[in-house]
C-alpha cells in the first residue's frame, strides 16, 4: 500500500494510491485526519485504510492535486550512518574544507570500532520538512550546497527496548529521504566536537516523499537500486542492501532505554556514492534533484536561488 498526503484545493487530506491516482480516506473518522493520526491509531486503523482503498472506486487523478511530504510533521527524525563507502568517500574529500592536506584513499580511512558494533545517528529538524516538487531554500552564506540519497522508516508501533527480531513489526512502511545538507556549516561546525546543526536543520533541508510505502511491498533488504539525478544526469548510483546496520538494528539500538513513538522518521543515512561531497561537486541554484528508489518512487526538488 502506498500512502499519500496532498493538497486538493485549500484542503490536506491521506489517500491510498491506487490505479495511477488518489482514493482519498475519508477524513470525518479521526484516524484518517492525518498521517500522524494514521500512525497513531494503530494497525487495525492501517488495515482499514487499505480496505478503504481496495474498496472504493472514486479516484482523484495524481496531476489534480499537489502531493505534500507523506509526514508532514513527524514526531521525531534521526539520522543514521550506516553505508561504509559513503563514509569513507565522504572523510576522503574533507580537503575540500581545509580539514586535511589532499585527497585521500578511502581505503586508508580509519573507521572507528564504534560505527561496526552499533549504528550512529543524529537527531534531525522535525520542522524543516519539505516535499515532492518543493523548492529547497538556500542558505544565507552556504557555497556548497548538497543531496543525499538516502531512505527513511517510520515507526508505525511504539516500545522500548524493542529487540531485532521485532523490530520490522514496529515499521509501518519506508520513504525517499533526500538529507540536503550545507557542506560548508557542517564541516566547520563538527571540528568543536558536536554537530551537525546548522549544516543539517535549515528550512526545507529534509525532503521526504513521493509516498509512505508498507513493508509488504518493499523492503530494503532486497537491495533496491537508487539513483540520484541532477538535472537529468545521473550523479549517484547505489543498493539499499549494504547497509552495515539494517533497519531492524537501527530500531533496536534506537530504542534502547528511550521510547518510540508513532510518526518517527529513522533515516539509513547516504548510500555510497550516494551525494556530490564524495564525488567533489556541489549543487547550483535552480538545479532540479531527482532521488529514484525501486519500489519507493521518484522524489524531485528544485534549488532556489542563494539568499
Amino acid at each position: 500500500m502506498k500512502l499519500v498526503t496532498f493538497q486538493a484545493d485549500d484542503t490536506i487530506r491521506i489517500g491510498v494510491v491506487r490505479h495511477e491516482g488518489i482514493v482519498a480516506l475519508d477524513d470525518s473518522r479521526p484516524a484518517f485526519r492525518s498521517m500522524r493520526a494514521l500512525l497513531e491509531a494503530g494497525p487495525e486503523a492501517l488495515e482499514a485504510a487499505r480496505a478503504a482503498g481496495e474498496r472504493e472506486t472514486d479516484h482523484i487523478a495524481l496531476s489534480d492535486v499537489r502531493l505534500l511530504a507523506p509526514l508532514p510533521r513527524p514526531a521525531q527524525m534521526r539520522d543514521a550512518l550506516v553505508f561504509e563507502r559513503h563514509l569513507r568517500q565522504a572523510r576522503a574529500n574533507r580537503h575540500i574544507f581545509g580539514l586535511a592536506p589532499e585527497w585521500v584513499s578511502p581505503d586508508e580511512i580509519a573507521v572507528p570500532a564504534v560505527w561496526y558494533e552499533q549504528p550512529i545517528y543524529y537527531k534531525c529538524n522535525r520542522f524543516a520538512v519539505s516535499g515532492p516538487e518543493d523548492e529547497i531554500r538556500w542558505p544565507k552564506g552556504e557555497t556548497r550546497l548538497d543531496y543525499e540519497l538516502e531512505i527513511a522508516a517510520v515507526i508505525g508501533t511504539g516500545g522500548r527496548d524493542i529487540s531485532r527480531a521485532d523490530a520490522k513489526k514496529h515499521i509501518a512502511g519506508y520513504m525517499i529521504f533526500n538529507d540536503f545538507s550545507a557542506r560548508d556549516f557542517q564541516f566547520s561546525e563538527i571540528q568543536a566536537g558536536l554537530g551537525p546543526a546548522k549544516g543539517k536543520d535549515f528550512d526545507t533541508a529534509n525532503a521526504l516523499g513521493p509516498w509512505l510505502v508498507t513493508p509488504d511491498e518493499v523492503d530494503p533488504a532486497d537491495g533496491l537500486e537508487m539513483t540520484a539525478r541532477v538535472n537529468g544526469e545521473v550523479w549517484s548510483r547505489g543498493r539499499s542492501d549494504e547497509m552495515h546496520h539494517d533497519f531492524a538494528r537501527i530500531v533496536e539500538h534506537v530504542s534502547k532505554n528511550e521510547t518510540l513513538h508513532p510518526g518517527e522518521v529513522i533515516g539509513s543515512g547516504t548510500v555510497g556514492n550516494g551525494c556530490g561531497l564524495e564525488h567533489g561537486r556541489f549543487l547550483s541554484a535552480g538545479d532540479v534533484v531527482e532521488l529514484e528508489i525501486e519500489g519507493l518512487g521518484l522524489l524531485r526538488n528544485r534549488i532556489g536561488h542563494m539568499a
